[in-house]
């Protein structure tokens, strides 16, 4: 199975930014050393929840740093770009990383970013779905043309793109109205864990039936899941500073997104958040926390060989790249949680079959 890196850039913390970039550039660059199989880093602007601004210009850096990791990208927000723009991006950093790169896309939740990138959080499911079909098809062709409302003038991205993007390709789906978009365009599953594990399920059988309505005959790649780990050989110390830095890690983000804020309900496209916001309220903050600790994998190494094991007996992932470093945490605690992991969990999560991460086509691609 792929095991692989997940960093947030959450800084929770009371040093300066710089300081933290360098710590956690530091994990990601040390991903590779200690033979993980890829980074993966997110996109999120204006506060502390995140200060990982750009993702792509993040995962060149990091493809100059590294040979042989992939980079992963949960998620580009595509609505926040423009595609023609985006593409570029994308195909630059694939040539710069020599083809490393997993593309991983979403629509983006909080209204803070939203307004403070002065796009309306309503066009966000036109966005999403117009611009992504825009991207996928110019990472095929080489070309970019139309679009319902954008009308792009056609032009060709150069650099050419050289591999293909299919099968390695992936979209968040939050709300269970963003599985069918997902499906249609044929991209696999980024699960990032933060809701219920019967709801995810229920997802992946509508994304499942999807599929086959788009693409008969086919088996879409399989997904990889995301979320935060803290791993200790002592389990009262395992227990303990997992709930400290999970609660610490979850209170940022009921914040941010503004979960249990009423916008929702007035905000096209996201009704669905408007009823997890009216059940978060119902059942109150401390245990909208504890359920969403419950979610994540921590413990004594045994006891998160066991989490994960349950998540693929779930999804049937071909991988996983955990957060080790979250919620405020030291770094030298989240360097130590990182190599515990490494020591105690790779190996076995290694060991466990899965589907493999196809190797990307070379394209032939010719101007026009």
């Amino acid at each position: 199975m792929h095991v692989g890196y997940g960093t947030g850039f959450q800084h929770l913390g009371d040093y300066p930014d710089d300081l933290f970039i360098k710590h956690e550039l530091g994990l990601c660059i040390m991903a590779e050393e200690l033979g993980l199989d890829s980074v993966w880093a997110t996109e999120h602007h204006f506060d502390n929840y995140s200060i990982s601004p750009d993702v792509l210009q993040l995962l060149s850096f990091i493809a100059g740093k590294t040979r042989r990791v992939k980079l992963g990208s949960m998620v580009i927000v595509v609505p926040w770009h423009d595609p023609v723009r985006l593409a570029e991006q994308i195909v630059l950093l694939d040539h710069y990383s020599g083809g490393r790169y997993i593309l991983g896309v979403g629509r983006g939740l909080a209204r803070r970013e939203f307004e403070g990138l002065r796009i309306d959080q309503g066009e966000a499911r036109r966005r999403f779905d117009e611009y992504t079909e825009l991207i996928l098809s110019a990472l095929e062709t080489g070309f970019m043309e139309g679009g319902e409302t954008l009308k792009q003038p056609r032009r060709e991205i150069r650099p050419r793109p050289f591999k293909s993007f299919k099968g390695r390709s992936f979209a968040a789906a939050a709300s269970a109205d963003s599985v069918p978009v997902v499906a249609r365009l044929g991209l696999g599953m980024l699960v990032i864990l933060q809701k219920p594990w019967k709801q995810v399920t229920a997802d992946f059988e509508l994304y499942h039936q999807c599929w086959q309505q788009h693409h008969a005959g086919t088996e879409p790649p399989k997904p990889f899941c995301s979320g935060f780990c803290f791993v200790d050989e002592s389990a009262e110390r395992a227990e303990e500073l997992a709930r400290k830095y999970l609660s610490a890690n979850y209170r940022a983000a009921l914040d941010h997104y503004e979960i249990l804020g009423k916008h929702f309900e007035t905000t096209k496209g996201y009704e669905r958040y408007a009823e997890m916001s009216k059940h978060m309220n119902r059942i109150g903050t401390d245990q909208a926390v504890e359920d969403y600790i419950q979610l994540m994998a921590w413990g004594t190494p045994k006891q998160v060989l066991e989490k994960f094991a349950a998540m693929k007996d779930l999804t049937d992932m071909q991988g996983v790249m955990p957060n080790f470093h979250f919620g405020g945490m030291p770094y030298e605690e989240a360097e130590r949680n990182l190599k515990c992991f490494v020591k105690h969990c790779k190996p076995e999560l290694k060991s466990w079959p899965a589907a493999s991460l196809e190797e990307p086509k070379e394209l032939a691609l010719t101007a026009a």
